[in-house]
């Protein structure tokens, strides 16, 4: 048994009492089996699956339970329905299968999830390198001293820094720019124009929320796919979910880079709605090319806007045929698609940005982990791990869950992680259990 047994009793008695109490380490160095470094969706289903196999680890959280679905705006929540949250051991089983989670019911699922099978998590420490000791095994810096493993598995997601075009860095200085995950709501921007810069399903949800708030919007749009909420009374998802969508991997896609393509535009909110840039710009949403560069005050955007909308019928009618190929072989009637109308792409090439009064930035994330941890060919050039079913190939005992497309398309989701965190769970367990070499 590697860690503290005396000090891991105390949290644990300690956190049952007081909930908010944050663990502090009564030693400067511990030393464990295994850290699993995050506590979302990814982390505690590593840590039930750990639980299953008897395998003895601590789960490490910068904040807590949830932190990064607490650091969403206020009226956020999911766009999937709540019958697709598939934790192992802690599926939903609330009264509104088909209805969508608002952010604070996320939190309180995945802290019922942890408490049902007592995940020792541990609050507010916050890993800040994660490196090779002398003696072989993993040495973790943090904010409450070191601590060291046998095995670590990376539960904090693939996209870790928000992801900022380059010509964001020319905008006026004075003009306040923030990321979608600074945003919380309406009444916190500054007076005037928004100018919301990435439009897929974040970038077109605050842009219907700032315009219902009464907010003049802009929204510099990429591309994005876009899918109807539902389908003859089912949600998309229903039918996605009974088509090899879900189950797409890296293998699939037309090259890497299209891992960092916009998600399907969409919401739950108001029990679930259509939301694309057909239905943006019917209610008064002024729609543009993607932002391309700022001259003399105004803002420049790129002819691009038909092209963009193009691309996501596109992908409308592939997804379409993908749904209508899958009925075919279960023999049943393929679901009937509203016609795509017309799109009218006019925009401006410029904006003044005098009159604008905040930018938000909703241009995705992207991995992060080379600034923290000291394994820098663990990555691909685009800073994704490289690995087999979540084990590193290049770094013995390293391992990832929660990583958008680690196997599948369903990999990060709710649907789908538990799925990898099983078999990651499982090559841990062997890894322990392996004879050393030498």
């Amino acid at each position: 048994m590697f860690y503290d047994h005396l000090s891991f009793v105390n949290y644990r008695a300690t956190r049952a009492s007081d909930p908010e109490w944050t663990y502090s380490p009564a030693s400067v160095s511990e030393r464990f089996n295994v850290v699993v470094i995050g506590a979302g969706q990814a982390g505690l289903s590593v840590s039930h699956e750990l639980t299953e196999l008897g395998v003895e680890h601590v789960v490490l959280e910068r904040g807590r339970v949830g932190q990064s679905w607490r650091d969403r705006w206020d009226s956020f929540c999911l766009v999937t329905p709540n019958w697709t949250v598939r934790l192992p051991g802690g599926a939903y089983d609330g009264n509104d299968p088909d209805g969508y989670m608002p952010r604070d019911d996320i939190v309180r699922h995945l802290e019922r999830y942890g408490r049902s099978f007592d995940a020792p998590v541990r609050e507010g420490v916050d890993v800040t390198r994660l490196e090779r000791a002398s003696d072989g095994s993993f040495l973790l810096q943090t904010n409450h001293g070191e601590m060291r493993a046998t095995a670590v598995v990376l539960t904090t997601g693939a996209y870790q820094k928000p992801h900022r075009p380059a010509a964001v860095g020319a905008l006026p200085r004075g003009l306040p720019v923030i990321d979608a995950e600074d945003y919380r709501n309406p009444e916190e921007l500054r007076p005037g124009k928004v100018l919301i810069i990435g439009s897929g399903q974040t970038g077109c949800q605050i842009a219907e929320e700032l315009h219902e708030a009464g907010r003049d919007v802009y929204l510099a749009c990429g591309r994005a796919s876009w899918l109807p909420r539902r389908l003859e009374g089912r949600d998309i998802v229903a039918w996605l979910a009974e088509t090899p969508f879900f189950e797409g991997t890296l293998a699939n896609l037309p090259s890497p880079l299209a891992r960092f393509t916009a998600n399907v535009q969409n919401t739950g909110h108001g029990g679930g709605h259509d939301l694309h840039y057909r239905t943006l710009q019917a209610m008064g949403v002024r729609l543009l090319g993607h932002f391309a560069a700022v001259d003399d005050e105004r803002a420049v955007f790129a002819t691009d806007l038909a092209d963009s909308v193009a691309f996501g019928d596109a992908r409308h009618a592939e997804i379409r045929e993908t749904i209508a190929k899958s009925c075919a072989a279960q023999g049943r009637r393929a679901p009937n698609f509203p016609p795509v109308p017309a799109f009218e792409a006019d925009p401006p090439g410029t904006i003044p940005l005098n009159d604008v009064g905040t930018v938000i930035v909703t241009s995705g994330f992207r991995p992060d982990y080379r600034s923290w941890t000291d394994f820098p060919d663990a990555f691909d050039d685009l800073g994704f791990p490289i690995h087999s079913d979540g084990a590193s190939t290049v770094v013995p005992g390293l391992f990832f869950c929660g990583v958008h497309y680690l196997r599948k398309r369903k990999s990060s989701l709710f649907l789908g992680v538990g799925e990898d965190a099983a078999i990651v769970a499982g090559a841990v367990a062997a890894r322990l259990s392996a004879p050393a070499s030498g």
